[in-house]
């Protein structure tokens, strides 16, 4: 499958997949489920919700289908407004002023340079995105799903809401709080981002590989799931660096 392509299938798969999920969800039964498999279903919905944002994050740097950019926005638009109803274009905006001053006064993701603990930043990041016209959207959202369509108010509160709000602390803490934290030495590198250490596997399952955030600063047009090659290839090439450095000195002192 050409690259271009599988963009769009990934991000076309993850859509699917949580409106496939939250259908379930939203019909079973609760009061009869093991906790267990409702615990299961808000974790595995939460993850299908963040893949919404990772999705509309790539599209913002048309990753998800560059060969037809209308397309790729398109994708974008659609997956922020199932998460949220989040206006495309304004995110965009955000996004790329966060990009151009990462942790600075001029980015809209950073702390106010006084509340730098998780929670408060936290509160701060939410506020910065969210709208009194979101929040009425998806209360008239709940209210049409609760009673016109009639599904159980505890089901919603459960798998549509509890995961989106659950999903917004997991990209918090993985995209933002932890990469871009001030270190106690300051930072040392333009795009005052750090990345995680990590496996492939946990970098996935935490965020969609956003944990690589100095990789995706550096090269911001690389789709999520091609961060970790990224990293991989940049880790050979740093060996290679040091080897031969190290080859080059050995060769010198011996010569001195």
């Amino acid at each position: 499958m050409k690259s271009t392509n599988k963009g769009l299938f990934i991000a076309l798969a993850i859509i699917g997949l949580w409106g496939l999920s939250l259908s379930i969800l939203l019909t079973r039964n609760v009061a009869q489920a093991n906790i267990i498999l409702i615990l299961f279903g808000i974790l595995c919905q939460t993850f299908l919700y963040t893949g919404l944002f990772i999705t509309a994050h790539d599209a913002m740097h048309g990753s998800v289908y560059q060969a037809r950019p209308r397309v790729n926005n398109i994708i974008g638009a659609i997956a922020v407004g199932l998460y949220a109803l989040f206006s495309y274009r304004k995110l965009l905006e955000k996004h790329w002023a966060h990009h151009r001053t990462p942790a600075s006064d001029a980015d809209p993701d950073f702390h106010d340079g006084e509340h730098t603990g998780f929670l408060a930043w936290y509160l701060r990041f939410m506020k910065e995105y969210l709208s009194w016209q979101q929040i009425v959207g998806m209360a008239i959202v709940f209210q049409i799903m609760e009673y016109v369509l009639g599904i159980p108010t505890l089901n919603l509160i459960l798998f549509w809401v509890a995961p989106a709000l659950l999903s917004t602390l997991q990209l918090f803490y993985f995209g933002t709080y932890l990469p871009h934290r001030t270190p106690k030495d300051g930072y040392d590198d333009p795009h005052r981002a750090r990345s995680n250490a990590y496996s492939t596997f946990w970098s996935f399952i935490t965020c969609y590989h956003f944990g690589y955030h100095w990789e995706h600063h550096e090269y911001p047009y690389v789709p999520w799931w091609n961060l970790p090659e990224v990293r991989r290839v940049l880790k050979e090439k740093k060996k290679t660096f040091i080897a031969s450095s190290q080859l080059e000195f050995t060769k010198n002192h011996r010569e001195t």
